[in-house]
């Protein structure tokens, strides 16, 4: 199970913070990816990391601007947005594959706009 937060209305060049609440696996074992889909768009890989955090990377198009983090003791998995820009206007979904299946939650939506 996967809980998004934090999403919200930004103006560009602002900053936002998403968070993913994880349970019902263990969490500290599976690697996790942010993904978004834009209004009329597919969804889109934004960023991905590894089990401990050892190996991040990042979609060309946020690379330098966002930063993905988890936290095991707590969790979470969180993506750090900074210098947003209308194009990252959004709904953002946290992301991993258990047993092949992909696991997506409900989403938060992300609005660039001033």
């Amino acid at each position: 199970h996967l809980v998004e937060s934090g999403g919200g209305l930004v103006q560009p060049g602002g900053s936002l913070r998403l968070s993913c609440a994880a349970s019902g696996f263990w969490f500290s074992s599976y690697p996790m990816n942010w993904y978004r889909q834009a209004p009329g768009k597919e969804r889109e890989w934004v960023a991905f990391i590894t089990e401990t955090s050892v190996v991040t990377s990042y979609a060309d198009s946020v690379k330098g601007r966002f930063t993905i983090t988890r936290d095991n003791a707590k969790d979470t998995v969180d993506l750090q947005m900074n210098n947003l820009k209308p194009e990252d206007t959004a709904v953002y979904y946290c992301n991993t594959k258990i047993q092949g299946v992909d696991e997506w939650g409900q989403g938060t939506l992300v609005t660039v706009s001033s």
